[in-house]
């Protein structure tokens, strides 16, 4: 028995891989072309937290086109959400929605829209901060593809099997599957139409769960059509067992190994009628002041099981408003009813890669994700260090470089003799000949207009610092760790005097993402020089003089100040570069 399961899971690795594989090659061929009606999206549509991350993701989108790295003859469209208060993804659903129809009036009641929630501060993985995550690099296709080209991609089928309507996706995922021999998913039914992977009892703590049908038969196929009672939105696991999420293993194509297991979500889709309905409600609830969840807050009104409860429950809401209860009970109310199908991709892998340490794990370590992406360990990108079990990505290494395995090099110069060591980021930074990075350290440097001048600024972290954790006041900076020292103790050997550290944004919370300790400097990679010796003084316990008068600032205050244009060009100055050197090693 243990022989033929083992053979049928290589079996559905090897379907997932050509499946991928298929789509992947389809894509490519699309790229720099004038796609047909029909065969593509008729809009993508990007969504940004605000309208300085806007003009940034328009701008790198514009550059794509003009360098026909995706494809051509459609609309691509960024939309930000409004000055104020966080709206969540939900938020933003319904916004995007009311922008769509503001451009395309009835036209839209024809288009097929791929709507990619990508706003957002991306606090976990700050070198996704200043560009976007939905431009976060994968070591893929040539030209290099970024999140972006992946979520293309590996959806290229859905288009033409989906009738009028908008799926709705996230930027930091991955959702590999196979549907078995001529079987497509098809988005054509009324309503919602999520796709759901299986997944262990853990992982559907932190996920949203569907709650099937119990008479349904189990599942044999990749891929199977079900309605759905209800939806879970991270529940706990007596929660599971009671309302019968739970199923039992059997055989069949499967991509999990686990004797019990739930359905997760990922994606999902609404047809055009309940698009409609959606916009309507934006109107009745008026300008929103709460974080509205596209999951949570939408799919559990949905199905005959559904029920208001959840309406009051604030657990996982970062900021609970007062009008939170009300609006949710206003979606349950007008969502009430209406049917939720799930497509089950019973061969089907679902990854995150929204923080630090999944990122190095995902794209340096992770043999199965390489196996079925077909992931390289270097890409586009001139480097004499391949298959050291590393990842290194539109990057110019000089002779004698050296990168530890587990480590991702993203954007990045490394002159002769430079080395990283294991499980570290280094991300969009230029490091001076002979230099050498430590293992597990996060290093990203940033151009920002600093007293109208260009300058840089270097961030250094721990891969596992916590930037998002905030303590109440200054004086209580001993609890926040910066490389597991506490940063008290970290200024102590910057010659910095506790007091004189300045926290940037509102007084309300201290943290490691508002700290101002990088020093600004002329040019990047002095910066980079700069905030290594920090590094490496607060890791040796030796003292490291600052210059004097030199400005320090915050990743938060590098954010507003930042220059996407110079960013830009550095990264041009790689392409043109690594482009070059490609043409002078073939001739």
């Amino acid at each position: 028995m243990e022989i033929r399961s083992d053979s049928m899971n290589q079996q559905c690795v090897m379907k997932l891989k050509t499946a991928t594989k298929e789509k992947i090659k389809k894509f490519n061929s699309m790229r720099a072309r004038e796609v047909q009606p029909g065969e593509f999206w008729d809009a993508v549509v990007v969504t940004a937290v605000d309208e300085s991350q806007r003009d940034a993701y328009e701008l790198q989108i514009r550059e794509k086109v003009e360098r026909k790295e995706l494809p051509l003859g459609l609309h691509y469209k960024v939309f930000s959400d409004p000055p104020g208060s966080k709206i969540g993804n939900g938020g933003s659903t319904l916004y995007a929605l009311q922008q769509l129809d503001a451009i395309y009036g009835k036209t839209l009641g024809s288009l097929r829209v791929l709507l990619i929630h990508a706003g957002g501060l991306s606090q976990r993985l700050p070198s996704a901060s200043a560009l976007g995550k939905i431009f976060t690099a994968v070591p893929l296709g040539d030209p290099l593809y970024q999140m972006l080209e992946l979520k293309l991609a590996l959806y290229v089928d859905f288009p033409s099997q989906m009738k009028p309507g908008v799926l709705v996706t996230c930027a930091d995922d991955i959702e590999l599957y196979s549907t078995g021999d001529e079987a497509s998913v098809r988005f054509d039914k009324p309503g919602f139409t999520a796709l759901a992977h299986p997944s262990s009892l853990s992982i559907g703590t932190t996920h949203g769960v569907f709650v099937l049908e119990s008479n349904e038969k189990p599942a044999n196929s990749e891929m199977e059509n079900v309605s759905c009672l209800r939806f879970l939105h991270k529940p706990s696991l007596e929660k599971m067992r009671n309302s019968g999420a739970v199923r039992k293993r059997h055989s069949g194509c499967f991509s999990l190994s686990d004797a019990e297991f739930v359905y997760t979500d990922s994606t999902y889709y609404v047809d055009f009628d309940t698009a409609k309905s959606l916009l309507n409600l934006l109107k009745e609830l008026g300008p929103l002041d709460c974080e509205v969840d596209a999951y949570g807050d939408f799919l559990q009104a949905l199905g005959p099981g559904a029920t208001i409860d959840y309406t009051s429950n604030a657990a996982n809401v970062t900021k609970e408003e007062s009008s939170l209860v009300e609006i949710r009970q206003k979606i349950f109310h007008l969502l009430k009813g209406t049917p939720l199908n799930v497509v089950l991709l019973n061969n089907s892998k679902f990854y995150h890669i929204g923080t630090t340490s999944e990122y190095l794990f995902h794209l340096a370590e992770d043999v199965a994700l390489k196996s079925e992406l077909g992931l390289l360990s270097s890409a586009f990108s001139v480097n004499t260090n391949e298959d050291s079990g590393c990842c290194v990505m539109y990057s110019v290494l000089d002779p004698g470089c050296s990168v530890g395995a587990g480590s991702v090099v993203e954007f990045s110069r490394l002159g002769a003799g430079a080395s990283v060591g294991g499980g570290s980021i280094v991300s969009s930074c230029w490091v001076s000949a002979g230099l050498s990075v430590p293992e597990g350290v996060f290093m990203h440097s940033l151009c920002v207009n600093h007293k109208q001048q260009t300058r840089f600024v270097t961030v250094v972290f721990g891969i596992n610092d916590n930037l998002k954790r905030g303590v109440e006041a200054p004086a209580y900076m001993e609890d926040l760790k910066l490389f597991g020292f506490s940063l008290a103790e970290c200024l102590s050997h910057w010659g910095l005097k506790n007091e004189a550290l300045r926290f940037s944004g509102d007084a309300s919370g201290c943290s490691l993402w508002s700290a101002c300790l990088f020093p600004v400097c002329r040019d990047q990679q002095s910066s980079f020089s700069l905030s290594l010796e920090m590094l490496q003084a607060a890791r040796s316990g030796s003292t490291l003089t600052l210059p004097k008068d030199t400005p320090l600032m915050s990743m938060q205050e590098s954010l507003k100040c930042k220059n996407l244009e110079e960013m830009l060009k550095f990264r041009k100055g790689l392409y043109e570069d690594i482009t070059q050197r490609k043409l002078n090693n073939q001739s």
